[in-house]
């Protein structure tokens, strides 16, 4: 008899992440309620059904984790007041994840972010255990350490810590291939060209987030073989190594403007991903065809 189909619940399911994950546990037969606050924006897949409402209200969280087997949160608002990000992950994000304990599920997976990490020059390579960016380095790297030390006080609960650099991926909210070429054309076009610029493509993280919520990594007393069972583990995601120049002359070619390079000192280590590759992940999104996908979108706008 075949195993029952896993219950996952996806927050901002709407988003580039959130519905790049949805995708991702359909096709691995998984059922997903998708958490949206506006009726009608879940991706209309089969084995989806929405849920609208705001993931921090008790009642909201405690219905959509009843019976579920795992709970993956995209939702963070990048670009709002610290104020308004602190309301949203660090104080409502442990409402879902406590609701979760409760429910009895297996596994909460949160998207945190690379940004965690102080990547400042002279900083070398970066594993999971590399030192945190320090307190006061911006509402977003602030907010989203606070966020990931908050989960990690809800005790009883197998938490996974996804922590992507720059997300690739075609959207209208995507922030790499709309939103900052956007600004590029609008004239922020000046960086040091070796500088470090880590980034994965969202389909990729979103068939890592989806294996890890359905259980094909197993849980392991040794976070380099798999999510600790009833603890916090944090694993790095990211593609092939890239710097500025790649990206940023990427979208000034596309766009007919020219970038402004600079020779500020800068981080030119690497986002360390041994622990996501012993737990199974192997990225298919080369440089090559992000950037392709990338120039191709802009091109198409423009």
């Amino acid at each position: 008899m075949a195993a029952p189909s896993p219950v996952v619940v996806v927050t901002g399911a709407n988003g580039l992440v959130g519905a790049a994950v949805c995708r991702a546990l359909v096709e691995r037969s998984a059922r997903v309620r998708a958490v949206v606050r506006r009726a009608g924006s879940a991706p209309a897949l089969d084995g989806v059904t929405e849920h609208i409402g705001d993931f921090a209200d008790e009642d909201l969280a405690r219905a959509v984790t009843d019976g579920a087997d795992a709970v993956v949160t995209t939702v963070h608002p990048m670009g709002s007041s610290r104020e308004v990000q602190h309301r949203v992950a660090v104080e409502g994000t442990p409402v879902l994840a406590r609701a979760a304990r409760d429910a009895g599920v297996a596994r909460f997976v949160h998207l945190s972010t690379a940004g965690v990490y102080d990547r400042s020059a002279g900083v070398g390579d970066v594993a999971e255990d590399g030192v945190l960016a320090p307190e006061g380095s911006g509402a977003y790297a602030d907010t989203k350490n606070a966020a990931d030390a908050a989960l990690a006080q809800v005790g009883g609960l197998t938490t996974v810590l996804v922590r992507p650099p720059a997300i690739l991926g075609a959207g209208e909210t995507s922030v790499w291939n709309t939103l900052r070429p956007q600004a590029v054309r609008d004239g922020e076009r000046r960086a040091n060209p070796e500088q470090t610029w880590a980034w994965v493509h969202v389909d990729d993280l979103a068939a890592f987030v989806a294996d890890v919520a359905t259980g094909a990594v197993a849980t392991a007393d040794d976070p380099e073989r798999g999510p600790v069972a009833g603890g916090t583990t944090p694993v790095i995601v990211a593609g092939e190594p890239a710097t500025w120049r790649d990206y940023l002359g990427t979208v000034t070619g596309a766009l007919g403007v020219a970038p402004e390079w600079t020779d500020e000192p800068v981080w030119t280590g690497r986002l360390l991903t041994d622990r996501a590759r012993r737990w199974g992940w192997v990225p298919r999104v080369t440089l090559a065809q992000a950037m392709d996908e990338l120039r191709q979108g802009l091109t198409t706008r423009v």
